[in-house]
């Protein structure tokens, strides 16, 4: 239902706090580097998603898990879904790079999820799914924290805002059959942050209403490692709209069809091993929000991520909220204490690169751990782990983190002695990181903050 705003997971850390001195340390040279026209944006082509490699059991827990239950934790009686043809209409006013986004994401529904969607002009008629763009601090005046939603039985903003008072009105645990929903996003943000909006919100309102830390191939997941939709998403929402499913159905007539829809549309997952999933914890997800949340001390929030991994350490969990744990100690602590993030970052990685050395997650990880290599001038070991990370990268279209990981390895290039690669590295990054970061100062503060790591750069 909302996806929250996740500074700490964020490609556009500040990374000039590995190291004190930060932006005023860095020299006229790098203002040679940046080019005054920024080259084309540029964007991703053909989706390359990985299919699911879990046992089709536990995906059918993991459907279950995710279908009938609120974030909250409120159960959900009976399965809702749209039935017959969906159609999505975007009202006036998106940002310009929304529309291929939204098409690229109906193509891949309609051949991976077999949904049968199709977008509608705005007001030509009463569209299943509509739209809706708005200023972020308008939409946050509404909904605090949250960087886009999605709310049922509403087709604009101000049928939401009259609906308000009435709970029932927008709340799915009411829903037998979905008729209309409304997705709000920002309009005065990156391309990027439009299109994973996109993403996340147009597969709930489609979809599973829940979030799941444990998933960690899922964008169906608070942790916001996923940005897009990926093979395990579309094979949930393949078996969401499949023919022996229903609007109605409780969970007991839906565990009892799954086994047979997941091994017809899965069938590399009936001869995987069945895990059975560690139980869900409260007080670690608490811990979780406290750290993550912004509204508390940095201190208080490092400690609620110190308590994170305490629990996780103490259930034995061998999962991604163990790395996901340590991963918000080591973006937590990298300004205070620089021993304790890069302890934190190396345990978050060891966990993530047991579970899948190529992740997305061993890719943030490296992202992090190739900073502080570059702020120790050592370029080897940074390009190693850049390199390692540009795979994952690109398999989850993550450009934020592209552009960061290339600029990185720009400098690092730079330290040892390859010029002429570095810049050819650094132009290409430019073009990642005005999808990733949006305007051209944003895209220019980021290079710049990614300079300032280079010893090379500081006085």
């Amino acid at each position: 239902m909302f996806k929250k705003t996740a500074l700490l997971l964020s490609a556009a850390v500040f990374l000039a706090a590995c190291e004190p001195g930060g932006l005023s340390d860095v020299p006229g040279r790098l203002e040679t580097t940046i080019p005054n026209a920024l080259p084309p944006m540029s964007m991703f082509g053909t989706p390359n998603p990985t299919p699911p490699t879990r046992s089709n059991a536990a995906i059918a827990r993991d459907f279950l898990d995710l279908s009938f239950q609120m974030e909250s934790g409120r159960l959900i009686p009976v399965l809702s879904r749209f039935e017959g043809p969906v159609t999505v209409a975007v009202t006036p006013g998106a940002p310009p790079t929304l529309s291929r986004d939204l098409d690229r994401l109906i193509q891949r529904l309609r051949s991976e999820a077999r949904i049968d969607i199709s977008r509608v002009p705005h007001g030509s008629s009463a569209a299943s799914i509509t739209i809706e763009t708005l200023p972020r601090a308008r939409m946050q005046r509404a909904v605090p924290q949250a960087a886009c939603f999605v709310v049922p039985r509403v087709s604009s903003w101000d049928e939401f805002r009259a609906a308000r008072g009435n709970s029932r009105t927008l709340d799915w645990t009411t829903l037998t059959t979905r008729e209309h929903a409304t997705v709000f996003i920002p309009n005065d943000v990156s391309p990027q942050e439009v299109r994973d909006c996109l993403h996340e919100e147009i597969g709930q309102a489609l979809g599973p209403l829940n979030d799941l830390y444990r998933l960690p191939d899922s964008i169906f997941n608070d942790d916001n490692f996923n940005a897009v939709l990926t093979g395990f998403d579309m094979l949930i929402l393949r078996a969401y709209y499949d023919g022996s499913m229903r609007s109605g159905m409780t969970r007991e007539e839906v565990a009892a069809r799954l086994p047979a829809i997941l091994s017809r549309l899965n069938p590399a997952g009936n001869s995987a091993t069945a895990i059975a999933p560690r139980p869900i914890d409260r007080d670690w997800i608490l811990a979780i929000e406290e750290a993550l949340g912004g509204r508390q001390p940095v201190p208080t929030r490092i400690a609620a991520a110190q308590r994170a991994v305490a629990i996780a350490t103490n259930h034995g969990w061998n999962d991604t909220r163990l790395g996901f744990s340590y991963f918000a100690l080591g973006r937590l602590a990298l300004s205070r204490d620089a021993n304790t993030s890069v302890t934190a970052f190396i345990a978050a990685g060891n966990n993530f690169r047991s579970i899948d050395p190529g992740s997305i997650q061993t890719a943030h990880v490296n992202m992090q751990l190739a900073a502080f290599a570059l702020s120790a001038g050592d370029g080897a070991r940074a390009l190693t782990l850049v390199n390692e990370a540009l795979p994952a990268a690109t398999r989850a279209e993550n450009a934020s983190l592209l552009a960061t990981l290339l600029m990185i390895k720009a400098e690092a290039l730079e330290i040892e002695g390859r010029m002429s690669e570095a810049a050819s590295v650094r132009l290409d990054s430019l073009g990642w990181a005005r999808y990733g970061f949006g305007r051209d100062q944003d895209v220019r503060a980021r290079l710049t903050e990614v300079a300032a790591l280079s010893p090379q750069n500081r006085s």
